[in-house]
């Protein structure tokens, strides 16, 4: 073990510099040996740097950034313990450690607040932090990262696990450390801890204690030491009485209501057939079911007829349209390197890419083939369509990160720059993914404007390391380096690595995926931010999912056929007085905004209009647009339509603004549908073979699936009846039926999908 050393430039200072510097380095505080210090050595490593970190002094907002803050720098969260002794220890020529008199070193005068500090009060004298730092300033800084008998931290254990706590009720966590010595240490004082919802918990840093609010639910608490993470995960019980459970009809239900059950959270009713027919409709064609459908479902008295609804729209090419919508966005089918360009050059890549994935999904290409033939393509979009993904995804790092976020469910971005705050991956997690991409060569197409070539370089993949400069080679996450040679395609590698059923993030990653697209929320949320520190709301039911899916061979219509088929998806979006407030447990449908293809469709079909798009066939719907270069305006601009340029589902925005309200009510866009020729109003007031009551039905079919209540109908037939007063009553007739559409068109009923 070594300790501190005076730097030798001080001892090449010049005389000027010296005689300035005599006040911050004087015989009695530097030059003069340390008194002995008592008890056991501290540790830089073990114990100096998680206080560091446990005080926030590392953290993003504060000296851990990337410049630093007020001239002083460490390492994101201790990542960088080597990096930290240079700043805390030489930097500035030693002026923040006084080891002659350590309670007024800097450091902790400025952590006290005795000094001015911008950061506030982060230390308290007295406290097992504080005494941390001061005794080993006392003892001379000693540096052990570099000692063999530093025992080694091999894992972090967060005591107890798990606990149900009743609301303000707390709970004292103990966190503990395995060393390679074989020594299992208490390390509360230590380990940062940090809720994961911060509403449902409050957490006292210094005692390791978690105290929850009175919100119903549950909170997982991150406990940090060094690069490992543990969890402790605390629920806060409904405790009512759940006696009445909806029908079990697969493991899903099985899981879900065996959780209702033990936080006492009773579930709302089945919904009903008009709510299931236009929801699934929705979710699986992308549309709103037609008149005729609406009709023969509810003639229908058969008990499997939802099943059978499920059946024929699995197989239908709206459905391959809807879930092409979703992948083609997600794997960034755009036009343009640049955001908010449309390059007319690439549009036979776009069209080319969009048609294989439609197509794929049509056929219901296996999930583990689909992903092997986009990671691997090679050629021109003209004969391999999914090259066209590495003509958008042009850089090992954004290849390194989509791969990763896509197909495992992890957002692997912040280990390019330093090892993941709250996860295991370090930096060389992250080059040896990249590296499996290093041998692509991708060159401008000849004979294809706009287009590339995507060929492989005869090399052996590799991959430097940003900060280090060492090569590094393939390995896929959590696993060795296998070998590789020039002639091996690396990518082939690294999908088979990616669908093999052993691959604890392929299979999770993906029903993940779906299950937030059905149920508007993950079993992880976000769905792409799987890791320890966000866990699952259902662990077990996400294992079986992917269990299932994995055995099916990826079958992405046998997993939609699961989860659509499942009493839990068929739940009635009304709250009872025990669930109102759940957004985890789903003990009632989680209502969502249609999307903005959705509803441009939704607004078409109700007023009886289409829109004409460039380079498609008329009648195309919005849901059918092969690329994002159509969002020019409008309803696809105001209500989030993703431009593409990035593999997060969170590009799609699903808030409310006032600016889609206005373009409800006065937009040019919808006041042409309105009164369109030939339209619905206008169609509805010239048809005099029909009463009103049945036009209205009609609409009320078309638009919610269902026939309007008696309320309803009294309303809009006193509204239309108004018209035969007026002194143009053909035309009164055409404005109060395009009323009725313009209120349909702005009630919630039918902007949410329930």
């Amino acid at each position: 073990m070594t300790t501190y050393q005076v730097p030798p430039s001080l001892f090449r200072r010049s005389f000027g510099a010296a005689v300035c510097l005599l006040g911050v380095f004087s015989p009695a505080n530097l030059f003069a040996a340390p008194p002995a210090p008592e008890g056991t050595p501290v540790s830089f490593v073990n114990e100096v740097v998680p206080v560091l970190t446990k005080q926030g002094c590392n953290g993003g907002s504060c000296h851990g950034k990337a410049t630093g803050q007020n001239g002083f720098k460490l390492s994101l969260f201790g990542f960088e313990p080597d990096e930290d002794f240079e700043h805390l220890v030489y930097e500035q020529r030693g002026r923040r450690l006084t080891p002659s008199a350590p309670e007024e070193s800097l450091l902790l005068t400025k952590g006290t607040a005795t000094v001015p500090h911008g950061g506030g009060r982060r230390l308290e004298p007295g406290t097992a932090p504080y005494e941390v730092l001061r005794s080993w300033i006392a003892q001379g800084m000693p540096n052990d990262q570099a000692d063999p008998a530093r025992p080694v931290l091999l894992g972090i254990k967060v005591l107890p696990e798990a606990r149900l706590l009743k609301a303000n009720e707390s709970q004292k966590l103990k966190v503990e450390a395995r060393f390679s010595d074989g020594s299992t240490r208490d390390i509360t004082h230590y380990a940062s801890l940090e809720p994961n919802i911060k509403g449902m918990a409050v957490i006292e840093e210094h005692t390791g204690t978690v105290t929850m609010g009175t919100r119903p639910g549950s909170v997982a608490v991150m406990a940090r030491y060094q690069d490992k993470v543990s969890v402790f995960r605390a629920t806060l019980p409904v405790g009512a009485s759940v006696d009445t459970l909806p029908p079990e009809r697969n493991f899903i239900d099985k899981a879900i209501f065996a959780r209702l059950k033990e936080i006492g959270m009773p579930p709302s009713a089945l919904c009903n057939d008009t709510t299931f027919l236009r929801r699934v409709t929705l979710d699986l064609a992308g549309r709103l079911p037609s008149v005729e459908e609406a009709r023969a479902f509810h003639g229908d008295r058969s008990p499997d007829k939802r099943a059978r609804k499920i059946d024929a729209l699995l197989e239908s090419g709206e459905c391959a349209d809807t879930f092409a919508n979703y992948w083609s966005a997600l794997l960034r089918n755009r036009r343009g390197d640049i955001p908010n360009t449309r390059d007319a050059s690439h549009i036979q890549g776009n069209f080319a890419f969009h048609g294989w994935i439609r197509e794929s999904l049509y056929h219901n290409k296996p999930y583990d083939k689909f992903v092997r033939e986009l990671l691997t393509a090679t050629g021109q979009s003209a004969d391999s369509p999914p090259v066209t993904w590495f003509r958008q995804v042009n850089t090992q790092i954004q290849q390194t990160e989509d791969t990763a976020q896509l197909f495992l469910g992890v957002r692997i971005q912040c280990a390019q720059c330093h090892h993941h705050p709250y996860e295991q991956w370090s930096q060389k997690d992250y080059y040896a993914l990249g590296a499996y991409f290093s041998q692509i060569d991708r060159t401008p197409s000849l004979n294809q404007m706009g287009e590339f070539l995507i060929a492989l370089k005869r090399t052996a993949p590799s991959a430097t390391h940003k900060k280090t400069g060492e090569k590094v080679l393939p390995a896929a996450i959590g696993t060795p380096a296998p070998p590789l040679s020039p002639d091996d395609d690396a990518r082939a590698a690294l999908a088979e690595w990616l669908v093999q059923k052993s691959n604890p993030f392929f299979a999770r990653a993906l029903v993940n995926r779906y299950w937030k697209i059905l149920f508007n929320r993950g079993l992880v949320d976000p769905e792409d931010d799987m890791r320890d520190t966000n866990p699952p709301s259902h662990p077990e039911l996400l294992e079986a999912l992917a269990a299932d899916f994995s055995r099916s061979g990826f079958d992405l219509k046998a997993l939609l056929r699961t989860l659509t088929n499942s009493s839990t998806y068929q739940l009635d979006s009304s709250p009872n007085q025990y669930n109102e407030e759940d957004g985890q447990y789903f003990s009632r449908y989680y209502s969502r905004r249609l999307s903005a293809e959705q509803l441009l469709d939704a607004v078409n079909t109700v007023t009886g209009t289409t829109d004409n798009w460039a380079n498609q066939p008329a009648a195309t719907r919005a849901v059918q647009l092969p690329d994002s270069s159509y969002n020019t305006g409008g309803i696809l601009r105001e209500f989030g339509r993703p431009d593409s340029s990035t593999a997060c589902t969170c590009e799609r925005q699903s808030m409310a603004s006032l600016g889609q309200s206005l373009l409800m009510a006065t937009s040019d866009q919808i006041q042409s549908k309105l009164g369109s020729n030939p339209g619905t109003a206008r169609k509805f007031a010239k048809d005099t073979t029909r009463d009103e009551a049945s036009k209205l039905e009609e609409l009320y079919l078309m638009a919610f699936a269902r026939p309007p209540a008696d309320a309803e109908k009294e309303v809009a037939l006193k509204h239309l009846r108004a018209a035969n007063t007026a002194k143009d009553p053909v035309l009164a007739l055409q404005n109060a039926w395009e009323d009725i559409l313009w209120a349909t068109l702005s009630s919630g009923e039918f902007l949410l999908n329930h």
